[in-house]
C-alpha cells in the first residue's frame, strides 16, 4: 500500500490511479449532511469558515460517543451521496480530497474530475477498527450538532482506495 502524509498535494493526486490502495497520515475533518449545509450557507453569504478548506480532506463521518480512554468513538464512513449537493461548491472553495462510502451523483463525480479533487472510500461496517487509526480527535466547528459537528482528526495509517479523480 502507498502511504501519503496529509496535506495531499497537487502531484501526489496527479499521481494517483482508480482503485489504488493508500494509507492517510495527517490531519483530516469529520462533517456530515448539517455540517455540509453551515459551511455552504457561510460560502454563500461570504462569510468566514470555521476551517480551512484549501487542501483539506473532509471524511463523512460522524463519531459515536468515545469510551472513557480511547481517543474518539466508532468512526466509520457514512453514504457519501448525502453530501453530493454540497460538494461542487466545496471543492471551489478548496475541498482536495472526500473519504466516504457509496458512489457519487453525475454532477458530483464531474466536480472533482475538473477540479483535480479525489475522492476515496473506506471500509463500511468498519468504525471500531477505523477508531484505531486516530491518535487526536477534537470538535472545532458547530459543536451543537454532536456527531455531526466537525472535528478535526489526526489519522495514521487510515485505509482508503481511491475511488473517483
Amino acid at each position: 500500500m502507498k502511504k501519503i502524509n496529509l496535506p495531499l498535494k497537487n502531484y501526489e493526486i496527479k499521481k494517483l490511479k482508480i482503485g489504488e490502495e493508500i494509507l492517510l497520515s495527517g490531519p483530516i475533518y469529520t462533517a456530515r449532511d448539517q455540517a455540509h449545509k453551515r459551511l455552504v450557507e457561510r460560502l454563500k453569504n461570504k462569510k468566514k469558515l470555521p476551517i480551512d478548506l484549501k487542501k483539506a480532506v473532509i471524511y463523512y463521518c460522524g463519531p459515536t460517543k468515545t469510551r472513557p480512554g480511547a481517543v474518539i468513538g466508532s468512526c466509520g464512513p457514512t453514504t457519501s451521496a448525502r453530501m453530493d449537493a454540497f460538494t461542487p461548491i466545496l471543492i471551489k472553495a478548496g475541498l482536495r480530497a472526500m473519504i466516504g462510502k457509496g458512489n457519487r451523483s453525475k454532477d458530483a463525480a464531474g466536480s472533482i474530475k475538473r477540479h483535480k479533487a479525489v475522492y476515496f472510500i473506506t471500509i463500511g461496517g468498519a468504525g471500531a477498527y477505523l477508531s484505531k487509526m486516530v491518535k487526536k480527535a477534537m470538535v472545532v466547528a458547530f459543536k451543537d450538532l454532536g456527531p455531526e459537528a466537525i472535528y478535526k482528526l489526526e489519522v495514521r495509517d487510515f485505509p482508503v482506495i481511491v475511488w473517483n479523480k
